[in-house]
């Protein structure tokens, strides 16, 4: 004997609530067939006493009678008529929850993705600590190895940023998500459409305004407060003229809150906002006249 009844989900609730509504549905529209059916009967019956010529107090009661069963069929009709509405309104509302059930779902999963790169996340920051302690505790100094050790520790603290900022992304998006209002084509990343070219050395990085430069024969555009892979040799010059900022800097954090990565959408050819990071690196490099004239 069971003690305890298993509770019911959301879907099963509005299966069970739907079946009820449709059963009760179908029981009534029997009753009100038959009923129209016997109508049709008490009509056919009046029409032939009255044809025949019979006398006014049978086809009074023909009469009453006939009007009793059209008064139950007009009642029945619109009780049905409400039935239909309520049938309407349970295969809606269980629509509505097996779409929950499956936003849900998905923010699940989103949410262990992210909860699986935060628990990957302090494995990979011991190994490069150990690689970074393998050069600064060893008794003697060497140029190439503690070179090393600098850009192990500069990927060190921008790949833990880069994983602060998805896992926010991600888990903002199970929010979205299990709210309805989730568009999950903003996770893939913006540069996808526009494959970036792997022999060019790049810095993950993080746009403060909209920025133009050329690679080859293409000229990328990419739109402020958006997490990009930007060529290093046009880097030292954003970063100067604060055109762009680490993924560790404080001020991208906030701005990472209020704006996320994605970007404000590409920006347009003719914008006057447009920083050129080609003209920019050229102005750089370019002698000044003092230079010139000494």
């Amino acid at each position: 004997m069971a003690f305890f009844k298993r509770e019911l989900g959301p879907i099963e609730r509005f299966e069970n609530a739907l079946k009820e509504k449709q059963t009760a549905r179908q029981k009534l529209a029997d009753r009100l067939a038959a009923a129209e059916s016997e109508l049709a009967e008490k009509r056919t019956a009046a029409e032939k006493l009255a044809v025949a010529g019979a006398a006014n107090a049978r086809l009074d009661r023909a009469e009453a009678a006939m009007r009793a069963v059209e008064d139950r069929a007009k009642t029945w009709r619109a009780e049905l008529a409400e039935f239909d509405e309520q049938v309407a309104s349970a295969e809606r509302a269980l629509t509505d929850a097996k779409a929950q059930r499956d936003r849900d779902t998905m923010a699940d999963q989103i949410e262990a993705m992210a909860s699986a790169i935060e628990r990957a996340v302090p494995g990979f920051d011991g190994g490069a600590n150990a690689l970074v302690e393998a050069v600064t505790k060893a008794a003697m100094s060497i140029p190439d190895a503690t070179r090393f050790s600098g850009n192990v520790d500069a990927v060190r603290r921008e790949v833990l940023a880069a994983a602060d900022l998805i896992c926010w992304e991600l888990r903002s998006a199970a929010v979205r998500t299990r709210a309805g209002n989730a568009n999950l084509a903003s996770l893939a990343p913006s540069e996808a459409e526009n494959p970036l070219s792997p022999e060019i050395d790049r810095q993950l990085i993080y746009t403060l305004h909209p920025l133009r430069w050329r690679e080859g024969d293409e000229v990328r555009r990419v739109p402020a407060f958006a997490l990009v892979g930007l060529p290093k040799t046009l880097l030292a010059a954003a970063l100067q003229h604060q055109h762009v900022d680490h993924l560790n800097a404080r001020r991208v954090q906030t701005l990472m809150h209020l704006h996320g990565s994605a970007g404000l959408g590409e920006p347009e050819a003719d914008d006057p906002q447009l920083v050129d990071l080609d003209a920019l690196l050229i102005a750089e490099e370019a002698p000044s006249p003092q230079a010139d004239v000494a």
